[in-house]
């Protein structure tokens, strides 16, 4: 059973509701509790019963006592219990474990409530904006569950915040106070709508549909539902219940059907956990990478030297493992066709070094109020390794490449790009942000903010900041194969790129 933080009013809670169908008979009130109790003992929920008071003797206006043709009148008076009676009913409910839960209808009500030692205030419906009567509820120490049927929505507004001003535990119920409640009025939409106004406050649903209805207490509880209420009784000769009162056997069917839910949904959490047998059975339709050609220890192993196939073999690395962020090196000899497997393979995965430079690269242009499309290519030079990006790399985005090319190019504190040329490419350099020494055939040159200094073809050129550059690249169309770098371990280094086709959150 579980009961959630900062709160006396437990999850999972069913309540279950004797209003007047004790008939005005403790031993039949004690009848209906034993077998609501034998009926749930079987169900790992957190179960509470809910009794209703009057002081009918200031309750009914005096001119009106006695008057049996108005319903209400009648039905109070005639199901009128003692306090001795009512005393051995709250005895007999917390005797079997259940949570005590009772309605008052006057303020008289809520001190017996309070001198019964009941452990939760219920707010009807009728009484949401007795004002009065809320006064006197918030004024013990008592939680407090409130139905709001046929209650508008300023007014639900105003009691949410005259209760959560008063610091008050509280649940919300949705209710339809039609008796019994068509399906199609259940409204159970609602609930949603309620959790969405009121994040902070938990939701549950007080139930009016027929007795035999159980799908209403499973979508309930599938939308989030945390307290689920139900009038229950015992049918006997003289005492037939009324048509939305749940007999023992309805009560049994309803648990079920909420048991049922509950292990539909899974984890409280939502997290999902996969079974063994699941994960075996996909592991066995995923497919494994196969050598295409001899790989030597101690050799990277690109795309272009693997294929994927089944079957997937003991320690396998899978199309799933596989991505631009994963790099993985040979440790043994892997013959063409064989398995990569983790005893012939060392692994290791960037994805979280490459984010964190995405990162700064995105904090480094919103602190230049430099605008660029969220479309654009993404490019992480590491000349000589990731692990010497601190020292040799930058970063790009193109914007455009066509006849004419576009790119925003940030390098970070620190940070040089090696010397290099193109054959064909000519380029101009305007400088956004900050301050770089760009060298031209080995002669530097300080560049800062709005300056601008183009490269013809040919020129040889380097460029290194100590605070930090963002510049555009305007240029004739680019061709990866028209970088010429003076180190050739820069061109023989088959890694020194990592490409983004979208910006990671």
């Amino acid at each position: 059973m579980t009961t959630s933080t900062n709160s006396t009013i437990p999850d999972r809670l069913f309540i279950f509701e004797l209003a007047n169908n004790h008939m005005g008979s403790v031993e039949h009130g004690l009848r209906v509790i034993r077998e609501m109790a034998a009926v749930s003992k079987d169900y790992d929920f957190n179960f509470a019963f809910k009794l209703q008071y009057r002081e009918l003797d200031t309750f009914i206006h005096p001119d009106f006592k006695g008057r049996m043709d108005i319903k209400y009148i009648k039905r109070f008076s005639e199901t009128r219990l003692s306090r001795d009676d009512t005393r051995r009913l709250v005895d007999e409910v917390k005797k079997h474990g259940f949570t005590a839960i009772c309605t008052p209808f006057d303020e008289p009500s809520v001190d017996n409530i309070v001198a019964d030692n009941y452990d939760i205030l219920k707010i009807a419906s009728c009484s949401f904006t007795d004002w009065p009567l809320l006064e006197k509820m918030v004024a013990t120490d008592l939680p407090i569950i409130g139905s709001t049927a046929g209650v508008d929505q300023e007014s639900i507004d105003n009691v949410v915040s005259f209760l959560t001003n008063r610091d008050k535990d509280f649940v919300l119920m949705h209710c339809v106070a039609e008796y019994p409640t068509p399906s199609e009025k259940l409204q159970l939409n609602h609930i949603d709508y309620l959790r969405r106004r009121y994040p902070q406050v938990r939701i549950g649903y007080s139930t009016h549909e027929d007795p035999d209805e159980t799908a209403a207490v499973a979508i309930a509880i599938g939308k989030g539902a945390m307290a689920l209420e139900k009038h229950v009784g015992v049918p006997t000769p003289d005492w037939p219940l009324n048509a939305y009162s749940a007999n023992p056997e309805q009560v049994g069917k309803w648990l079920g059907a909420a048991k049922h839910a509950y292990a539909v949904l899974g984890d409280e959490e939502g997290a999902l956990k996969p079974t063994e047998a699941e994960l075996e059975s996909l592991r066995g339709l995923r497919r494994g990478a196969y050598a295409k050609r001899d790989i030597a220890p101690g050799e990277r192993i690109h795309s272009d030297d693997i294929f994927f196939a089944i079957p997937v073999q003991e320690e396998h690395v899978t199309a799933n493992d596989w991505s631009k962020y994963l790099q993985v090196s040979a440790t043994q000899p892997i013959a063409a066709n064989q398995p990569l497997l983790a005893s012939n393979t060392s692994q290791a995965n960037i994805r979280e070094r490459v984010y964190g430079i995405v990162g700064r690269v995105k904090n480094a242009l919103e602190q230049a109020n430099v605008v660029f499309p969220g479309t654009a290519n993404f490019e992480i030079s590491h000349h000589y390794g990731l692990e010497k990006f601190e020292e040799f790399g930058l970063t790009m985005m193109t914007v455009v490449n066509r006849d004419y090319c576009k790119k925003i190019i940030v390098v970070l504190p620190g940070q040089k790009h090696p010397e290099q040329s193109h054959k064909i490419k000519e380029e101009t350099f305007h400088v956004l942000d900050g301050e770089m020494v760009l060298y031209l055939d080995g002669v530097p040159r300080t560049l800062r903010r709005s300056d601008v200094v183009t490269i013809e073809a040919g020129v040889k050129h380097a460029f290194e900041t100590e605070s930090g550059v963002i510049f555009e690249e305007i240029s004739s169309n680019h061709q990866a194969s028209d970088s010429f770098y003076t180190d050739p371990a820069i061109t023989e280094n088959k890694d020194r790129k990592t490409y983004l086709m979208h910006w990671p959150s």
